[in-house]
């Protein structure tokens, strides 16, 4: 499998092959793109020179090529711009691909008895299904009807692998798919965090609908699930009303900043649900344009919607001995370790001792009782050690 891994550190560092073989050329190893080609598809195996040197190009562990994943992740719905190039979009699956694999592997090592809590994909032909769907998943997480505080937290705990992707061009929202069972969502850490609980949320949708058979567009059943998981109909009734000529702009910074949810899609959901007309709403849209909220509205959601669960795994294991901090490095997975206090004495204290390995602790004991040998001491009878003490205390 060793081809399989350089073609997706490769990726992850967002090299061609021919771009590959320049970087090898500069370092010293000459080599072509065909021959790079053959490793990947394992027609040829490289020397072990040609290993070391590809995972300084590549920006990985040297370790890393020679791990074999065991699992693969079968995608399902990819969302992006069009202008999001292919070699983008390769080395996202590369990179979640990886993430997920760990994931699974600390899942089954640390919650062995424990699988992920999603219902199996359900018919979804039309809007009012997605609405049907989405209760259905707020009933097998046991959240009811209340606002999600933490919705890529919620998901985490539920089994959902959440993985987070910096791009900064904007261009990427989501994508999801599955890996050995446990369901993964793959969302923009770049955006807001409203922005990514819906699109966190969307990602989902793509899990728990089966659209094979929707009269309706795929991604617009996705959207209206990812507003009903975050506003259930029954709120947005409460927080609204059943029939409104006019929204205010206030309460919609209000409700943003208690749900999670944009002001823009706070407008389509009340549309929806027909709680406004088509063309209250269409009046909603140009005002904000013209008030310049299209790109930055005037409120911010201050959740918090931050993937952790493979962090706080990868703590754990660490911190328990069960997997070694060098596996964890291979794909660039950070864990907190203390930094060593360092003594203002050049002596050894008792703790550094303890902290060396035996036969290192051994070697420097031993050091010290020669360097002792050597020196000259003066010896004391028992009682004087004290004299001066004493001195100090008579009459007292």
């Amino acid at each position: 499998m060793i081809g399989a891994r350089l073609k997706q550190a490769r990726l992850l560092a967002g090299m061609t092959q021919r771009e590959l073989a320049r970087e090898l050329g500069e370092a010293g190893f000459k080599i072509s793109a065909a021959a790079i080609s053959k490793y990947e598809k394992e027609k040829s195996f490289p020397t072990a020179r040609f290993m070391l040197l590809a995972s300084s190009v590549l920006g990985v562990p040297s370790t890393y090529l020679m791990h074999q994943p065991a699992i693969e992740v079968q995608w399902t719905a990819f969302r992006r711009h069009s202008r999001f190039g292919k070699r983008n979009q390769e080395a996202v699956m590369a990179y979640a691909a990886d993430i997920a694999e760990l994931q699974v592997e600390l899942h089954a090592t640390l919650y062995p008895d424990s699988c992920p809590n999603l219902p199996a994909p359900a018919q979804a032909q039309e809007y009012r299904d997605a609405e049907d769907i989405a209760r259905q998943v707020r009933a097998a997480w046991d959240v009811g009807n209340r606002p999600l505080d933490n919705l890529v937290q919620t998901a985490e705990d539920r089994g959902v692998i959440v993985i987070g992707w910096n791009d900064e061009s904007e261009r990427f929202d989501g994508l999801s798919g599955w890996c050995s069972g446990y369901p993964v969502a793959v969302i923009n850490s770049n955006r807001s965090a409203d922005r990514r609980r819906f699109n966190l949320a969307h990602e989902i949708g793509h899990l728990v609908m089966d659209t094979s058979q929707s009269r309706v567009d795929e991604e617009s059943l996705a959207h209206r699930f990812a507003a009903a998981l975050l506003v259930p109909a029954e709120h947005a009734y409460r927080e609204l009303g059943k029939e409104r000529r006019h929204l205010d702009w206030g309460e919609l910074m209000m409700l943003k900043r208690k749900y999670g949810l944009s002001m823009a899609a706070w407008i389509r959901r009340a549309r929806d649900l027909n709680i406004i007309s088509e063309r209250h709403y269409e009046e909603l849209n140009v005002e904000r344009s013209k008030l310049g909220w299209r790109q930055c509205e005037p409120v911010v959601y201050l959740g918090d919607e931050e993937p952790l669960q493979l962090k706080q795994m990868v703590q754990r294991v660490v911190a328990e001995g069960l997997v070694s901090p060098d596996r964890m490095t291979r794909i660039g997975v950070d864990f907190w370790e203390p930094e060593p206090e360092e003594s203002e004495s050049q002596h050894l204290t008792v703790y550094d001792l303890l902290a060396m390995p035996e036969d290192e602790r051994e070697a420097v004991m031993q050091r010290a009782f020669e360097l002792a040998a050597e020196e000259d001491f003066e010896i004391f009878e028992a009682n004087e050690i004290f004299d001066d003490y004493d001195e100090l205390f008579d009459g007292k």
